[in-house]
């Protein structure tokens, strides 16, 4: 699954975090988050709702399927406990 790259970078810098704080919450490595990040690789589908929790955003506003962020009304909010 191909994200738009710059939703990923610009989330991630907007809220002043680097490559390797979301990859350790991905539980990921920093490299296969930069990949991700920039489009080499596709991430895979639970990274992206486990991406979309964190931001509090919808899957489809990363995806670049609207433009309009806000996560579905039912959507829970993030919580690191919950990934392990």
């Amino acid at each position: 699954m191909m994200l738009p790259k710059n939703r990923m970078r610009e989330l991630r810098k907007e809220r002043k975090l680097t490559q390797k704080i979301i990859a350790q919450i991905l539980k990921t490595n920093e490299r296969q988050y930069s990949r991700w990040e920039t489009g080499f690789t596709e991430i895979p589908a639970h990274h992206v709702v486990s991406l979309a929790d964190f931001y509090q955003v919808s899957t489809d506003y990363l995806l670049g399927r609207t433009d309009d962020p806000t996560p579905p009304k039912d959507a829970r909010p993030y919580t690191p406990e919950e990934k392990e």
